[in-house]
C-alpha cells in the first residue's frame, strides 16, 4: 500500500472517532488517530534527520556511532600481567565458559612445569557437560515429577533442557570429576565447533523424553522404574555425543617436551591423573565466585538454585561486593601471576576491530537523538544487561597511586585486534563486569567471614542465572 492509501484510510477511520475525545490515547490503553498525530508531530522531518535517515538506513548503527576522537592517544601498556601463550578459538559454540577455564588452568600449567606450548581439549570436557546436564534435567523432571505442568520448575526444567552455555561451576564440576587431556588426544568435530544443530536435537530428544518419565510416574511408577527409564534415555544422549565428538578416552600416551621441542618424557595417562600430576587444584573449593550485582545487598552470600552442571555436583555459590572490592582481590592475583575466570557483558560498546571496550567507543544518543540513562542495577532489573561471556583475566595497567586505569582479558574468538586479547577500560569495568572467580589466598578477611554465611537461596530463574557464551 502506497503512502497516498495510507493517509485515505487514516482519514476515513477518523470520520468514524468520537469527536469529543478530549484526550488523545484512548481509555483502554490503545492508539487513537489523535494520538498518532502527536506523536508524528514530535519528528521533524529536517534536513539533518533526512541526512540521519539516509545514512542509518544504509549502514550499520554501530559505525555512524563510533566515536572517532576516542581511538587517539589510547594506550596499550600494562603495568602487571600474567605470562600467557596461544590464543584458541572457540568458534560457533557457546563453550566461553570451558575455554575460559582450561586456559586459566593451562597457564599455570605451562608456567609450574615450565612448558613452552600447552593446550587442553574442549571436546573432551565437553562431551562429559552435556552428558552430566542430561542427567540434571532427566534427574529434575523425576524429581518434580508430582507437581503440575504448569508449576514454575517445571516449566523452567522443559525450557532449559541443556545449553552449550555455562559457568564457573561448571568448569569445577566436570573438570573435578572427569580430568583433562591435551587437545591432541581429542581435537574439535564439526560438532563441537558448531553446536547448534547437536544442541538442538538432543533438547528435543531430551523434552520427549521428560514427558515420559512424567507420564510414567502419574501411571504409579516407582523410583528404580524411573531411574532404569532415566539410564536407557542417557544410552540415546551418550550416543548422540559419540556420534558428534567423538567418544572420550579413558587413558591415553602423551609427550612433553621442552622449549626446543625436545621430548623429556613419554607416560600413560588417565584424564584423571594427567589433571592430578600437571594441575592437581580442588577448583571446588579452593577458588570464590565475587559477584557485582547492586540489585541485591552486599556482603551476603547467595546460592542459585539448579545452576550446576552435574546432578550431584555444587550449586553456584557467590559472594555479592561492591566493585571496588572485587578489583582490589583482582589485582592482588594478577601481581601473582594468577589468571582469573571473568564474566561481562561483553558485547556492550565493544570496538571489535580496535579490540576494546570503553563507553565512550560510541555516541548513541548524538546519533539517534535520545539518551540512555540506566545505571548497572536499573539495567538488571530490566534485563537489559547480564553477564553473556567469559574471558580469563591477565592483566592491569594502574597508576602511580595503584588505581586501575584498564585491564585486558584473553579471550577465546581466535586471533584478532591485541592477538586475540581484548582492553576494557576501568569504567567499563564498573559497568559492564559481573563477575570473577579469585584464588582463596587472595580473599580478604571480610570475604572470608561471608563464607561461612549460610547463603540465600535463589530460584534458577534469578536473571544472574544467564549462562556465559
Amino acid at each position: 500500500m502506497n503512502h497516498r492509501h495510507l493517509i485515505s484510510a487514516a482519514v476515513s477511520l477518523a470520520v468514524f472517532l468520537p469527536a469529543t475525545s478530549a484526550t488523545p490515547v484512548d481509555s483502554n490503553g490503545g492508539l487513537s488517530i489523535q494520538a498518532i498525530e502527536k506523536i508524528k508531530k514530535s519528528y521533524e522531518a529536517t534536513p539533518a534527520n533526512k541526512a540521519l535517515h539516509n545514512a542509518i538506513a544504509g549502514t550499520a548503527i554501530d559505525d555512524l556511532a563510533l566515536n572517532a576522537d576516542n581511538k587517539n592517544n589510547f594506550d596499550d601498556h600494562f603495568s602487571h600481567r600474567v605470562p600467557s601463550k596461544g590464543i584458541t578459538n572457540q568458534r560457533s559454540s557457546g563453550r566461553c565458559w570451558l575455554f575460559t577455564g582450561l586456559n586459566v588452568l593451562r597457564a599455570q600449567m605451562m608456567s609450574e612445569h615450565d612448558l613452552p606450548m600447552l593446550e587442553l581439549s574442549q571436546s573432551y570436557n565437553f562431551f562429559w557437560d552435556q552428558l552430566e546436564k542430561s542427567n540434571l534435567f532427566l534427574q529434575g523432571i523425576i524429581d518434580t515429577a508430582d507437581r503440575p505442568d504448569d508449576d514454575r520448575t517445571v516449566d523452567w526444567l522443559f525450557s532449559n533442557p541443556l545449553s552449550d552455555g555455562g559457568q564457573y561451576t561448571g568448569v569445577a564440576d566436570i573438570i573435578m570429576k572427569y580430568g583433562v587431556v591435551p587437545i591432541e588426544i581429542m581435537g574439535e568435530t564439526t560438532s563441537s565447533q558448531s553446536t547448534s544443530k547437536m544442541r538442538q536435537l538432543l533438547g528435543l530428544r531430551l523434552r520427549e523424553d521428560g514427558l515420559t518419565l512424567r507420564k510414567m510416574a502419574a501411571e504409579g511408577a516407582g523410583k528404580k522404574a524411573l531411574a532404569d527409564k532415566k539410564l536407557e534415555m542417557l544410552g540415546d544422549v551418550y550416543r548422540i555425543l559419540a556420534l558428534n565428538l567423538g567418544e572420550p578416552p579413558t587413558e591415553f600416551t602423551w609427550t612433553r617436551r621442552d622449549k626446543d621441542g625436545k621430548a623429556v618424557e613419554t607416560k600413560s595417562y588417565t584424564p584423571q591423573s594427567f589433571y592430578k600430576e600437571y594441575a592437581g587444584n580442588d577448583l571446588k573449593n579452593n577458588y570464590v565466585m565475587l559477584m557485582n550485582d547492586p540489585t541485591r545487598e552486599y556482603y551476603k552470600n547467595y546460592e542459585i538454585e539448579f545452576d550446576r552442571h552435574a546432578y550431584d555436583g555444587k550449586n553456584w555459590t557467590y559472594v555479592n561486593l561492591p566493585i571496588e572490592d572485587i578489583k582490589e582481590m583482582a589485582i592482588e592475583s594478577i601481581k601473582d601471576n594468577a589468571a582469573m575466570y571473568i564474566s561481562c557483558d561483553v558485547n556492550k560498546f565493544l570496538d571489535r576491530k580496535r579490540g576494546v571496550m570503553d563507553l565512550n567507543n560510541y555516541d548513541y544518543d548524538s546519533l539517534l537523538g535520545t539518551k540512555f540513562g540506566m545505571n548497572k542495577a536499573e539495567r538488571i532489573r530490566t534485563h537489559s544487561s547480564a553477564s553473556t561471556h567469559a574471558m580469563t583475566l591477565v592483566a592491569v595497567d594502574l597508576d602511580e597511586n595503584g588505581t586501575p586505569k584498564k585491564w585486558m582479558v584473553e579471550n577465546s574468538w581466535g586471533d584478532g585486534a591485541n592477538k586475540g586479547h581484548l582492553i576494557m577500560t576501568d569504567k567499563w569495568f564498573d559497568e559492564y563486569m559481573f563477575r570473577v572467580v579469585v584464588g582463596k589466598k587472595y580473599i580478604t578477611p571480610k570475604v572470608e567471614k561471608i563464607l561461612k554465611q549460610q547463603p540465600t537461596l535463589l530460584p534458577p530463574w534469578d536473571p544472574m542465572f544467564s549462562p556465559e557464551e
